[in-house]
């Protein structure tokens, strides 16, 4: 094939906005066909924009996941995450716009408004359809939200499960403009090593950890050193008091080992070579609302 005959390449940026806990960094994991960005099952687990690239053949797709959005949140942490999810729409060529299927809550009619200013083609993502006892009740919940705003396009899916990802990137890559890939075709996100790693440990407390606790943490990568056989890395986690570091600790040290085993688990997969796991507990009071702190934890705004 010639120079001049070659198809042209497409690349283009797609943000992923909704509120918390609808399953954005699972789609996002899902969509790009690894590990990324930290899951839970609690709200504002996302604290970064989080770049995932998937290219196929001339396209090259850009998501980018944001933190989900909550007005109500008082702290400047939590103003700091919506501003970074709103900024995102900044320069994107379309969004997907992410709810859970058979719920419908103020805050997502909000990040609607939102969306309808911004002027940038929506495409309603119905995230959770696994999860539906009544597979009939869909096309009425559909039907619902269509007259709501005039959507792009609709496509109802599981991250969870894989259902239908085919479908919504056949859908994405239709607002892709033409233009050169700006990652190399193996490359998926734009994130290092280690704050992949960083995610991992912290997905693992917010799933052992109660309901205040885990929003009181952050986790920094201090030390990695690679070997010939192993990779030594060493993590702090932050918490804002002693109280919650007697939590993380556990009784006997029992949390902290258990968070570590379960990271170094998914780690070592994620790495393909054994890893040596250091975790250690300091307490920085009040970093959620100090903003030298949150700029040094590598949290986006």
């Amino acid at each position: 094939m010639t120079r001049e005959s070659s198809p042209a390449t497409r690349c283009g940026y797609v943000a992923i906005v909704g509120r918390p806990n609808t399953g954005k960094s699972t789609l996002l994991n899902a969509l790009v066909g690894e590990k990324i960005a930290a899951t839970a099952r609690k709200p504002q687990t996302t604290r970064h924009r989080i770049l995932g690239v998937v290219t196929q053949g001339t396209d090259q797709l850009i998501l980018v996941d944001t933190p989900g959005i909550d007005t109500g949140s008082p702290k400047l942490l939590g103003r700091v995450l919506n501003e970074s999810a709103r900024a995102a729409l900044a320069d994107c060529d379309a969004v997907m716009f992410v709810v859970e299927a058979e719920r419908w809550e103020p805050l997502d009619a909000q990040i609607l408004e939102m969306l309808r200013s911004s002027g940038v083609p929506v495409v309603l993502v119905i995230n959770k359809v696994d999860r539906m006892a009544r597979k009939e009740a869909l096309l009425p919940f559909i039907a619902r939200l269509r007259e709501l705003h005039h959507f792009s396009d609709v496509v109802p899916v599981s991250g969870l499960k894989a259902v239908n990802l085919d479908a919504l990137l056949r859908v994405l890559v239709g607002f892709l403009p033409e233009g050169v890939h700006l990652f190399p075709e193996d490359e998926f996100t734009d994130r290092s090593q280690r704050f992949r790693v960083s995610e991992v440990i912290r997905e693992q407390l917010l799933e052992r950890l109660g309901q205040e606790v885990p929003y009181a943490t952050a986790v920094e990568v201090e030390g990695w050193r690679d070997t010939a056989r192993v990779t030594h890395i060493d993590a702090i986690i932050w918490v804002e008091r002693d109280s919650q570091k007697a939590i993380v600790v556990g009784k006997g040290g029992h949390m902290i080992k258990s968070v570590g085993t379960a990271a170094r688990h998914v780690i070592e997969e994620m790495l393909e070579r054994k890893v040596m796991l250091r975790l250690r507990v300091k307490v920085r009071e009040g970093w959620q609302t100090d903003v030298d702190a949150i700029r040094r934890m590598g949290i986006d705004g």
